[in-house]
């Protein structure tokens, strides 16, 4: 029998797939589960248009990225914090603050997009990665200045 695979079963194949399975392995595993569907002309055109929705948006999501790196590659983002006497940092500069910066200059950017090896914790100007989609990275400039 042909199935039409909608999610990726181990040892048979991936999604979008179209394979042949024995009649028992596809009806009483493969299409209650949800896995599988039978490979009809009317269920292949299906497969199709939502494998070309699929590739559409993920081309739209990947030219929005494009453009938001293209915006970030100018942008630095100031942050100002209390400073101890021999200009040491209380607290640090964190993922969060530098998400809040950005949004400040009207730039929503997910703090979890924004990658820091470890906190910022001395004054300074620092090179901050942003990823923004797989293979899309950007770096943001950031500068730490100290207020007593």
């Amino acid at each position: 029998m042909k199935i039409i695979l909608k999610k990726d079963v181990e040892s048979v194949g991936k999604a979008g797939d179209l394979v042949s399975a024995s009649d028992g392995y596809a009806r009483n595993f493969l299409i209650p589960r949800g896995l599988g569907i039978e490979a009809s002309s009317k269920n292949m055109k299906a497969m199709k248009n939502e494998v070309e929705t699929a590739a559409r948006r993920v081309m739209k999501e990947k030219e929005t990225a494009q453009s938001m790196a293209e915006r970030l590659g100018s942008v630095t983002c100031s942050i100002s914090r209390k400073v101890g006497q021999h200009g040491k940092l209380f607290g640090s500069v964190t993922t969060k603050d530098i998400g809040d910066a950005l949004r400040e200059q009207g730039i929503e950017i997910d703090k979890r997009s924004i990658v820091l090896k470890e906190p910022i914790k001395s004054l300074g100007e620092f090179s901050v990665k942003v990823k923004l989609y797989s293979g899309i990275s950007v770096d943001i400039k950031v500068a730490v200045t100290g207020e007593v």
